[in-house]
């Protein structure tokens, strides 16, 4: 097998074993939910219902008039209760709706026309799309209905579905890509469709053969202009900009975007939310989730309703293992977000709740630089970490600025091979942080 990838990254230990081909396992609805009114990049919602009225499931309970941003739906039927800020699990606080459930579930009828080639039209699909509320489901959560909406003057020709999945201990994507994977392709062709692309490449990883192979299998039957790319499992092979150059060879230049070099790029779960929003008119509240690590007693693939707390998903998987110092993490362990409250709820870029303890918990204590230049070799945008680093840790953000330090895609990399234990990573996200915070308006 001829597999590509891209320049740098790193192997981690995957330690996908734990969930990966376990049948998906749809939990129950839960009591009570929290849906934030931001759960994507771009303007935050404001509220369409006030505490005590009653909404039913997939309706409309925030949204607001401007192009980047979507609306959020009630992912149950029942009482809103409270319309307050509560816990994010990127951080902070949100202003979130909770509902209390009264138990009713909702059905989907088929919209027969939804999926018809001849019928829908290119705006049609960012229509439904947008009104749906789906965003990147891959973790960017970057508003769909914008990213299928590209300048006149950029010609998409080709469309990446990524099915990587590189982050450690995650397999929702898997999962999905086995079990559903007519789905997953009929949204693949109606974001062709969207953008005019006339080619479509599936890149999954090697370490997904089974995936790969039923993929194939279905694509001749769907849509043979589709190709299925197999690559090499490195991390982070997912990352929009590495993803491009192992498919196609082609550089996305510093400060330019996947549009700029004629591609869209986006996640199979993605693309599953868009098969049900054109087939089902249903929006976008419940994803899989795995939940997962060697903190759990039973790591399992989820189907979870947007805004069930991280507590009630553990509790699905039989609660934490006892005893011992633990570690809950919005998403994998390179790119995840340690959690400090589990009342947190699932939002829709939540692709996995890892729960981690004993030797799989990285020291706290760090040590100075040796300028090994690690970090550099394992950079997967040839950066210099090491340096963004100490910039942002030291608040010098004009320098942090000039090295380069938006171009960081996060992928945790440098924090990972650093042999003094260097948070390197997070030490670039608050220089972006304090580079915003300096670019705003008024700012000093």
């Amino acid at each position: 097998m001829n597999l590509k990838t891209f320049k740098h990254g790193i192997h981690p230990l995957y330690c996908k074993e734990l969930t990966a081909r376990k049948e998906i396992e749809r939990a129950p609805i839960p009591k009570t939910v929290t849906v934030p009114l931001q759960q994507h990049l771009g303007t935050p919602c404001q509220p369409l219902v006030k505490k005590g009225d009653v909404v039913e499931e997939g309706q409309k309970i925030g949204d607001v008039v401007t192009f980047v941003t979507a609306p959020v739906h009630s992912p149950i039927s029942g009482k809103v209760k409270d319309i307050e800020r509560y816990p994010y699990p990127v951080g902070g606080k949100v202003l979130s709706v909770v509902i209390e459930s009264n138990e009713e579930v909702k059905e989907w009828p088929e919209n027969n026309t939804g999926l018809d080639m001849d019928l829908i039209t290119p705006q049609s699909i960012r229509d439904a799309v947008r009104e749906a509320g789906i965003v990147g489901m891959g973790g960017a959560a970057f508003p769909t209905h914008v990213k299928l909406s590209p300048p006149k003057d950029k010609k998409i020709d080709t469309v990446i579905m990524n099915g990587c999945e590189c982050e450690p201990f995650l397999t929702s994507d898997h999962s999905l890509m086995l079990e559903f994977p007519e789905k997953v392709l009929w949204g693949m062709k109606v974001i062709m469709k969207a953008v005019n692309a006339q080619k479509g490449d599936r890149g999954i990883e090697e370490n997904k053969l089974d995936a790969i192979n039923i993929i194939q299998e279905v694509v001749r039957d769907i849509s043979p202009e589709i190709e299925v790319v197999p690559l090499e499992t490195k991390y982070p092979q997912g990352a929009e900009k590495m993803l491009i150059k192992a498919t196609l060879n082609r550089d996305v230049p510093m400060g330019k975007l996947p549009l700029d070099v004629g591609v869209v790029v986006n996640n199979v779960g993605t693309a599953a939310a868009i098969y049900d929003a054109l087939k089902f008119k249903k929006p976008l509240i419940e994803r899989i989730v795995t939940v997962s690590g060697n903190g759990l007693t039973e790591p399992k693939n989820l189907i979870l309703r947007i805004g069930t707390s991280f507590k009630e998903a553990i509790e699905n998987c039989g609660g934490m293992i006892e005893g011992g110092e633990r570690v809950v993490i919005n998403g994998g362990p390179m790119m995840g977000v340690a959690q400090t409250d589990l009342d947190v709820p699932v939002i829709k870029a939540t692709s996995g709740i890892t729960v981690l303890t004993g030797d799989e918990i990285k020291p706290k204590i760090y040590h100075p630089c040796i300028k090994c230049a690690g970090c550099v070799e394992a950079c997967p945008v040839n950066l210099m970490p090491y340096r963004l680093g100490d910039l942002a840790r030291l608040s010098r953000v004009d320098e942090f600025k000039r090295w380069g330090g938006l171009s960081c895609v996060e992928c945790g990399c440098c924090s990972f091979v650093c042999p003094a234990r260097r948070p390197l990573v997070q030490w670039i996200r608050v220089g972006k942080v304090k580079l915003r915070e300096e670019d705003k308006p008024g700012s000093a």
